[in-house]
């Protein structure tokens, strides 16, 4: 079933990829990350044998679920890059950067130093990017669009801070999207310009209602589920 809907869906997806980065007059890639979260492992594996190595999980249980699993899976196994793109509680940290090749929702000075302490005693270097909310809406987690928090988490031992990641309005008003976009990439721009430790500049934004609107306001990862897989099964 997941091959038969990637078969028709990804070659739509990557089409419409390119003509935004087209229109946006751009010549350099966005990742795809395949959300996978509430579909089951058979869905991993169909993102895999279509190319797609970048996969996107909300909740640490789940992945825990699908991670044992997939060890008899040696190839699929050690082939995914795996993403925590949904709010992580400080109590499943150390399970979550024992699983995770990156956490793109550190949306909290606290957290932020969860992870580093756990990154710390580890031994690893945490790849990261600080989820930010430059919407102000209050159902959504982030740091607010200020530099100076962003700047105490990017500096924190254990943690590599890439960039940002946001989410926008689940609206139909076009421009409030854009903007949503548009200011987080100026926010990272702020941030280089300060100089303020991030070590990189991805802009993790746009999901499958919205994903061409971030790719031309500068996304360079874009999380998509839905228009992939279908409606999720849990």
């Amino acid at each position: 079933m997941y091959e038969e809907r990637l078969r028709e869906n990804l070659p739509l997806v990557q089409e419409r990829v390119a003509t935004a980065l087209a229109r946006a007059g751009r010549t350099d890639q966005v990742r795809l990350i395949a959300v996978t979260k509430s579909h089951p492992l058979e869905a991993v594996k169909a993102a895999w044998q279509a190319g797609l190595r970048d996969a996107g999980e909300n909740r640490v249980q789940e992945l825990d679920e699908k991670h044992s699993t997939l060890e008899a899976d040696a190839d699929v196994a050690a082939g995914i890059t795996w993403h925590l793109i949904g709010h992580l509680q400080r109590n499943k940290v150390k399970r979550a950067i024992e699983l995770f090749d990156m956490i793109h929702s550190v949306d909290s000075l606290r957290l932020a130093n969860e992870l580093s302490k756990e990154a710390v005693r580890a031994g690893i270097t945490l790849r990261a990017l600080v989820q930010v909310n430059v919407s102000g809406e209050e159902s959504k987690g982030g740091l607010a669009r200020g530099v100076d928090e962003i700047a105490e988490v990017a500096n924190l031992p254990g943690l590599q801070c890439e960039g940002l990641m946001t989410m926008a309005p689940l609206s139909d008003d076009e421009a409030l999207v854009r903007g949503t976009f548009a200011d987080t990439r100026e926010l990272l721009e702020r941030c280089h310009a300060q100089k303020i430790g991030l070590h990189g500049s991805e802009l993790s934004m746009g999901m499958s209602g919205d994903f061409e609107i971030a790719i031309e306001e500068g996304s360079t990862m874009i999380r998509l589920g839905t228009i992939l897989f279908g409606g999720r099964v849990q």
